[in-house]
């Protein structure tokens, strides 16, 4: 299984890995087949992800979406959040095993859960 430079400069050098005391909201998911959970929190200011932090439990591929995710989501309004995509995804981090896309999934349904979660408190 070849994975491409980019994913392997994730795994080894995560952005925003860690938590964000006082989340505005947090996604967490998992996929019981491969073991992998996934955590995104979210601070949220003006319906823009000012700071998005993960944890990840799980293989290179799954580490690396998550940093590659949170990179594309900071920044970004909600609506533009929630535009992100799996493909998105992998295609930033030129490609992925197609045994290890599932991952891509993962990092998607955490980030889109954790701001249905801020939508539903506001």
């Amino acid at each position: 299984m070849q994975y491409s430079k980019k994913v392997i400069e994730h795994f080894r050098n995560p952005h925003n890995q860690g938590r964000i005391k006082n989340a505005d909201a947090v996604g967490q998911v998992g996929n019981i087949a491969c073991g992998d959970i996934m955590k995104i929190y979210l601070k949220i200011k003006d319906n823009v992800i000012k700071d998005i932090k993960f944890e990840t439990l799980g293989c290179a591929a799954a580490i690396s979406v998550s940093s590659a995710l949170t990179d594309m989501a900071k920044g970004k309004t909600l609506e533009q959040a929630l535009a992100i995509t799996k493909d998105s995804i992998v295609k930033d981090l030129g490609g992925l095993p197609p045994v290890k896309v599932h991952c891509s999934m993962l990092g998607v349904e955490a980030l889109h859960q954790a701001i249905e979660k801020y939508n539903n408190k506001i």
